[in-house]
């Protein structure tokens, strides 16, 4: 049902737990499937100025589609300046992550919305 890749960030996520001053947290769920997603962002600045997500760590209670797409995505926009990450969506965490069933590609849009309201939250301080 899952691609390798798939299950070897289920196995093993390499991003999980929370970052204790987070700049900004997003907070996300699906009260269909009872998937909740957090995202913690540390900004920092790269060496022209601009700022950059330098980390980020989630905290997903949900399926493997779920703990994997949270995941991918830290892998897609750790180092990644602010304003380009606002821009990535799903699509972009399913392209990296490989195919998953169609009834879970809402775990791809739970990851990019909650990463988007991390830094909302950060911008809004």
């Amino acid at each position: 049902m899952y691609s390798e890749k798939v299950m070897a960030h289920f196995r093993n996520p390499k991003h999980m737990g929370e970052i204790a001053d987070a700049d900004g947290v997003g907070k996300v769920g699906n009260p269909t499937c009872g998937d909740l997603m957090w995202v913690y962002i540390k900004v920092g600045k790269d060496a022209d100025g601009d700022e950059i997500l330098q980390d980020v760590k989630v905290k997903t209670f949900g399926c493997v589609a779920a703990i994997s797409s949270s995941d991918v995505l830290c892998d897609i926009v750790k180092g990644m300046k602010l304003k380009d990450a606002m821009k990535v969506t799903n699509k972009d965490v399913l392209k990296q992550l490989g195919e998953v069933p169609n009834e879970k590609v809402h775990c791809s849009v739970l990851a990019a919305t909650a990463l988007r309201k991390a830094i909302q939250d950060y911008q809004s301080k």
